[in-house]
């Protein structure tokens, strides 16, 4: 069944091409192609030709399939991007509220098909499976380029609904057996809140069901930092566990074991959510049950092989999930180097004998098969995570032997907590408050990891890119050698680390000044520094955690763990959602916050947590031993208008933020000072069409406008009218859209 790996990788190849590369009739073109290649190639009878001849075949039938897939399906929904129409939407999930109200994935009949979307409601009633939402919906397609940054394609979900009214809601309006695993996996996540106290029950949530939501950021951030974010995203550790559990039950008896475990592990996928790295590992265990009952021998790579064909079968664009990738990834690095490393440091081990059943053998030889799978998984997953989420853990592997040996004691806990809850309350209770200690223990003992300095690298910085290039070339290096030097090759790699920090460090601080538009997508994030000095205006985007995550990435890249002061021009969402989470990793020495008369549940929230550091900037003021002058507005009525400016000036550049004061509040701020000329303007309110006004071009004649704001977003910024005005002012017109993270410096 080899064979069925090398058209796998084919096939994978070829959708991977298809998905970033390749479009419309090229598809076909290239299809063709490999269908003239393959025939050719069946002429020959060596092996290495047999072995081409599958993956050439995999080629053709995935661009064919892409093709079809994308004139039947895409095409329809493809052509609706931008436009407005009215939709039935049949919500398949619980709505979760955001910035503009809630968001909901539902099914809706576009073109005679029926497609996945995601809509949004500008109303705050909650929605469940079963209910129906009515409106008209300005509409976004949600394929194409890698560039996209909503990630929904990977799992199904190719449009995304922003409401232009009202909508209208009908509840129950239709009841499907589709709703009910997402139904149950309400019901546990709220009887797993009964069960643990309250600091315990989101890590539980996590590790049984991969719902992270309701952990803390700081939760998140440490399990992140210190290399162990996987046990709480559901994948092949808890499909493991599980089916582990389930051949006990049975006691391995193969006939008993399929009828129970087949039904479990689809139960288990459905109310988890079928999301990519769960499915890849359920249909792999699936195949390990179906070779049992039929007393075949398991090929893993021809099971990884299938897993991958049936995922991408129903949806090619699942290549594009990181889900998908990470979970595949780490398998077939696991697969490819993880008994080689074992072979390696078992031969090669100076800890003593690991033969035996002493103590010392059976821990030496837990260390070895731990070190292995985690070197072996990370082998692969590595530059994903450097290029997806820009950060590598520097200490996961240390991280993985301190707390991987409890986690499924603790997942089984979870279990028999629920089952037994269910007989008698107080018992489940009871096994919730004994699995909080070692839950406690976890998260104490990451937090206190990640708090190590160079506990992870970021590739915000060049260089750390380059050390993980060099990293790399090092290892193939070591592969090669005949005769190898572990300890040359440690040596090496760190002094490479060492140099690559200290360049990061250092090369900043050489700057006169440095200003750096960090891409939140549709908000802001601003990064000032000079003399030493280093100032954040604003945090906040589509999501307040990716902003503060991004923001701390860049200063932490650059050996800044402590800000001079943070200043918020006002309470939106996209402005200071993430401020809170940036301060707890990054703290200021001032939070300079405006005045605002009305609510604003995020002033309170950043107000009661920095109290003592907070400064209410009722007049202008001229921070100390910095070129930083902040400007409040006369109307502390309205949000918007009530933005702080920022006049940022150094010997040969000035640059002006405005946050989002419209035309108004731009022209009190030109009647209120003397501004100067400009060479960089950040753009008010993300370039919409009631800021940047005529008259502020007019008077500061800027050089360069950086416009911050996110790609397809549901405002239509940046409106056109702004950047014809800038283009009859000849400025320079840089976006975070277009352009990412945008760093200027002098």
């Amino acid at each position: 069944m080899r064979w069925l790996m090398w058209f796998a990788i084919g096939f994978t190849a070829a959708c991977a091409a298809g998905v970033y590369l390749l479009s419309g009739w090229w598809l076909l073109l290239t299809a063709a192609s490999c269908g003239v290649m393959w025939v050719v190639l069946l002429f020959f009878r060596t092996p290495l030709a047999k072995r081409l001849a599958y993956i050439v075949l995999g080629c053709f039938i995935s661009f064919l399939w892409l093709w079809c897939f994308d004139r039947v399906y895409l095409q329809p929904v493809r052509q609706l991007d931008g436009q407005t129409q009215a939709l039935q939407i049949r919500v398949t999930d619980y709505s979760r509220p955001v910035a503009s109200g809630i968001a909901a994935e539902g099914k809706a009949e576009i073109a005679g098909k029926t497609y996945c979307v995601q809509f949004y409601n500008k109303e705050v009633t909650a929605l469940s499976p079963g209910d129906a939402v009515e409106g008209s919906y300005v509409l976004r397609y949600t394929g194409g380029g890698s560039k996209d940054p909503t990630y929904h394609r990977g799992n199904g979900v190719f449009l995304l609904c922003y409401p232009m009214e009202s909508s209208s809601i009908f509840y129950q309006a239709f009841s499907s057996p589709n709703s009910f695993p997402v139904i149950w996996r309400q019901k546990i996540l709220s009887f797993l809140d009964n069960l643990f106290p309250q600091d315990t029950a989101p890590f539980a949530k996590a590790l049984l069901l991969g719902e992270t939501d309701d952990l803390s950021f700081d939760a998140r951030w440490s399990l992140k930092t210190s290399g162990v974010y996987h046990i709480v995203a559901v994948s092949g550790l808890h499909v493991s566990i599980l089916f582990a559990l389930v051949g006990a039950l049975c006691l391995r008896h193969r006939v008993l074991t399929t009828l129970i475990g087949l039904p479990v592990l689809f139960l288990f996928a459905a109310v988890a959510g079928f999301s990519p790295s769960v499915v890849r590992a359920c249909i792999m265990q699936g195949l390990v049950i179906l070779a049992l009952l039929a007393d075949k021998e398991y090929d893993p790579p021809t099971a990884l092989a299938t897993a991958v064909l049936i995922m991408l079968a129903a949806n090619p664009l699942m290549i594009t999930s990181i889900s998908f990738q990470l979970s595949v990834g780490c398998m077939l690095g696991i697969l490819l180097f993880s008994q080689r490393i074992h072979d390696y440091l078992l031969k090669n081990t100076r800890l003593g004998p690991a033969k035996g059943k002493s103590l010392c053998a059976r821990l030496i030889r837990w260390v070895v098969g731990s070190v292995s799978v985690t070197l072996s998984a990370m082998s692969l997953t590595v530059p994903l995570c450097a290029i997806w989420f820009g950060t590598v853990s520097l200490i996961g592997i240390a991280t993985n032997l301190l707390v991987l040996w409890i986690i499924s004691i603790i997942f089984y806990g979870i279990m028999a907590a629920c089952l037994l809850g269910l007989a008698w309350l107080p018992l489940g209770m009871l096994i919730g408050w004994v699995l909080s200690w070692p839950i406690r223990m976890i998260l104490w003992v990451t937090d206190m990891i990640s708090r190590i300095p160079v506990a992870a690298v970021y590739t915000s910085s060049v260089y750390i890119v380059v050390w993980i290039v060099f990293c790399y070339i090092m290892v193939i290096a070591f592969i090669k050698m005949k005769k190898k030097q572990p300890i040359v090759l440690l040596c090496c790699i760190l002094a490479g680390l060492i140099g690559a920090v200290a360049c990061s460090w250092i090369e900043p601080r050489l700057d006169n000044y440095r200003i750096t538009a960090v891409d939140v997508g549709q908000g802001q994030c601003l990064i000032l520094q000079k003399d030493g000095k280093h100032y954040v205006v604003d945090c906040g985007g589509d999501s307040g955690e990716t902003a503060a995550n991004r923001a701390i990435g860049i200063l932490h890249s650059q050996g800044v763990f402590r800000l001079d002061g943070l200043i918020v021009t006002h309470y939106d969402d996209d402005h200071a959602g993430g401020v809170s989470q940036l301060l707890s990793k990054v703290p200021a020495d001032t939070v300079y916050m405006p005045v605002f008369t009305g609510e604003s549940s995020l002033r309170d929230e950043i107000s009661c947590a920095y109290e003592d550091r907070i400064c209410w900037v009722k007049h202008d003021m001229v921070l100390e031993d910095t070129p930083i002058t902040i400007y409040p507005s006369a109307d502390t009525s309205d949000d918007n208008e009530s933005s702080l400016c920022v006049l940022f000036q150094s010997e040969d550049c000035d640059i002006l933020i405005t946050g989002d004061r419209s035309n108004d509040g731009e022209l009190a701020l030109m009647a209120h000072t003397d501004l100067p000329d400009l060479e960089i303007l950040i753009a008010g309110h993300h370039g919409s069409d009631d800021s940047t006004s005529w008259e502020l071009l007019n008077k500061t004649r800027p050089e360069l406008v950086i416009i911050s704001v996110g790609k397809d977003n549901a405002y239509g910024h940046p409106n056109w009218e702004t950047l014809e005005r800038l283009k009859l002012f000849g400025c320079g017109i840089y976006r975070t859209d277009l352009e990412g993270t945008i760093i200027f410096r002098g």
